[in-house]
Formats: structure tokens, C-alpha cells, sequence
């Protein structure tokens, strides 16, 4: 007969495996998640971002990027953040998709530690990746959501699984549907989310192929790229590896607005993928409506943004509550879940998820 306490991590981790299915069926999160235990929690995450995107508007970008790339890889766990593996190998930040595109890690560790101040132990860093892009699209869109909270930190971050999870800036209409579709997103919230691509810049390496061939030795223009649009991107990046940056949204760069799918019929998507959006019907109809319509694709994506921070989320006592949320807690392995005692009355029960819009 084995041990009890063997049947009980036995039994963990077969619990744990059953909330890696999709959270929107279980309603295994819920908005006021830390009412009780950590009243302020939201607030204190706020002002972290409010005082970093006055020093710098472009991190808000890169926050909402960040809880993207957190949640298409091992789910939303905040396994984007470690910055060692306890197996060993490369972790998700070190590899090409992120590594050195993706930023707002200090704004996490500057939220965190307020957090840990007030309540140590109580937050995940999940969530406040999660409130930080929720933060992010007001200052940015000045459009408000409520964020369902309950997420726990996961114990491993694997570099090859995010070249594999993340789709590429080449990535064609297939590809990203069938990426999207695995994270069980439809096309429609694929079309939708591609919107972030108002906001932010990016690196050459994302674009080089689309204005330059031989090895960057002969002009190109990718087809579906408008020429003048494409000299501008030489000019800037005479190499792949040039560091220079460039808005993907040249017209509103810091504003979270449908002026990226007003962009596409002109022939000016930054990407491959983004001008993809024209080849496919389905999406090139609903790119159309949102260029016409930026108070629907605010709600519509707010909405999308809900949905996507359930994907293969850990709650209850799977994962852990990580002190630091570049590395694992000392005591944690894993093989094995943490035992831990809930706050009272948290993780121990199932809401039907809400989205309140408040866009003006």
C-alpha cells in the first residue's frame, strides 16, 4: 500500500493536470479573486505601471506583449519570467521570439515587490502580469476590463516551447489559425488580438526578409508591402541585425486604436502575418469591420484578452506562489506540487466569467 502522503501528491498532480484543460469551461478564475486576502493587491499593480509609463510609454506595449507570450507557452503561470530552469536548459526569455524584444520585466519585479510588501505570499506573478496588461490597454486604449484572478506560477519555463507556441512574423493565415485554434482561440479572436499591433515596435530581424534579399545585399519588396513603406524600412535597417526599432503602427504608435486594420488595405502590416489578414476572407472581412468600427474591436478585444488569460491556467494548490517571480521558490521541485493553505474562501469556488467594458 503506498504512503498517504504519496496517494496525496498522487492526487495533486492528477487535479493539477485536469486545470490545464481550458479554464473558460471550468470558471476556475474569478474577478475579486484577492478581495479578502489582498485588498490593494490590484491597486499597487497599477501604480507600478502608471509610474513606469510615465517614464516610458512604450513599456504598456510590452506588458500586454508579455501576457501574451506568458499565456501561448505552458499557459498563463508566468513561467515567461524565470530566469533559470531547475532542469537546466534555456528558459522562454532567452530564446529568439522574446530575447530581445520582449520588455516590461521590471515593471513585474516593481509590482511584485510592492505586492509582497503588503501581502506577502499572496499573489501570483500570473495575475499581476495579467492586471499590468489589463493596465496597459487603459492607458494606452482607454479602455477598462475586469481581470478574473486565481492564477498560480508555474515551476518551469522551456526556451524550445516557446519557438514552438508563439507564431512567428511569417507565419501565414494557416499557421496562425491553427496556432491560435491549439490555444483554443478562434479565428475571429485571432483577428481581434492581432490589434495589439498598434502598440509597440519592433526589430528588424521581424521584417528584414520582407525588404531585402541575397542577404540584405538587393532591395525586395514582399508583394503584399506598399513600396514607398518598404524603402522607409531599408533606410532604417540596412542589416538583420541592425538595433534600430520602428513603430508597427507608424501613424498612432502609442495609442491602443483599429488604426492597425485601417493600415492593412494600404499594404503597410509591418509583418508577413499581419498583411495575411488580407489573404484570408474570413479575416479580411472582420479587419474591414474593425477598421470601421473601433468601438466594437475595443469590446471585442477586451474580451479576447479575458479569454486568452485562461488558457491552461493553474489554480487551486497546483503551481505555486513564487516570492520572487524570476525564480522558483526554494523548496519547490518539479515533480512535485506545493502544499500549500488557501486564504479563506479562495480557489474553493467555480464563477461564470464576466467582462465589464468601460471604453470612452
Amino acid at each position: 500500500m503506498a504512503p498517504r502522503g504519496s496517494v496525496g501528491v498522487a492526487l495533486a498532480v492528477a487535479a493539477c493536470a485536469l486545470w490545464l484543460l481550458p479554464a473558460t469551461a471550468s470558471g476556475a478564475l474569478r474577478v475579486g479573486f484577492y478581495q479578502n486576502s489582498c485588498p490593494n493587491a490590484e491597486a499597487l499593480v497599477r501604480q507600478a505601471v502608471a509610474a513606469a509609463f510615465a517614464k516610458d510609454a512604450g513599456v504598456a506595449a510590452g506588458l500586454i506583449r508579455l501576457h501574451f507570450h506568458d499565456c501561448f507557452v505552458r499557459g498563463c503561470d508566468a513561467s515567461v519570467l524565470l530566469t533559470k530552469n531547475p532542469g537546466g536548459g534555456q528558459t522562454e526569455r532567452e530564446v529568439g521570439p522574446n530575447n530581445p524584444s520582449l520588455r516590461g520585466f521590471d515593471v513585474i519585479d516593481a509590482a511584485k515587490a510592492a505586492v509582497e510588501r503588503s501581502c506577502p505570499r499572496t499573489v501570483s506573478c500570473a495575475d499581476i502580469i495579467a492586471f499590468a496588461a489589463r493596465d496597459s490597454v487603459k492607458l494606452t486604449g482607454n479602455v477598462d476590463y475586469q481581470v478574473p484572478a486565481g492564477r498560480r506560477d508555474g515551476r518551469v519555463s522551456n526556451g524550445t516551447e516557446a519557438l514552438d507556441n508563439l507564431p512567428p512574423p511569417t507565419a501565414t493565415a494557416a499557421t496562425l489559425a491553427d496556432m491560435f485554434a491549439n490555444k483554443f482561440l478562434t479565428l475571429d479572436e485571432m483577428v481581434v488580438l492581432s490589434g495589439a499591433h498598434s502598440v509597440g515596435r519592433s526589430f528588424c530581424a521581424s521584417f528584414f526578409n520582407r525588404v531585402w534579399t541575397n542577404n540584405g545585399t538587393t532591395p525586395f519588396v514582399d508583394a503584399g508591402l506598399d513600396p514607398a513603406y518598404a524603402a522607409r524600412l531599408r533606410a532604417l535597417c540596412p542589416r538583420e541585425d541592425t538595433p534600430a526599432t520602428t513603430p508597427m503602427d507608424p501613424d498612432t504608435p502609442a495609442t491602443l486604436d483599429n488604426n492597425y486594420y485601417k493600415l492593412l488595405p494600404q499594404s503597410k502590416g509591418l509583418f508577413f502575418s499581419d498583411n495575411q489578414l488580407r489573404v484570408n476572407a474570413t479575416m479580411n472581412a472582420l479587419a474591414t469591420r474593425f477598421a470601421a468600427n473601433e468601438a466594437e474591436w475595443k469590446q471585442r478585444f477586451v474580451a479576447a484578452m479575458v479569454k486568452m488569460g485562461h488558457i491552461e491556467v493553474q489554480t487551486g494548490r497546483c503551481g505555486e506562489i513564487r516570492v520572487d517571480c524570476n525564480v522558483v521558490n526554494p523548496s519547490s521541485s518539479s515533480s512535485s506540487p506545493e502544499v500549500v493553505e488557501l486564504p479563506p474562501g479562495e480557489g474553493e469556488e467555480e464563477e461564470a466569467v464576466g467582462v465589464a467594458v468601460a471604453a470612452s
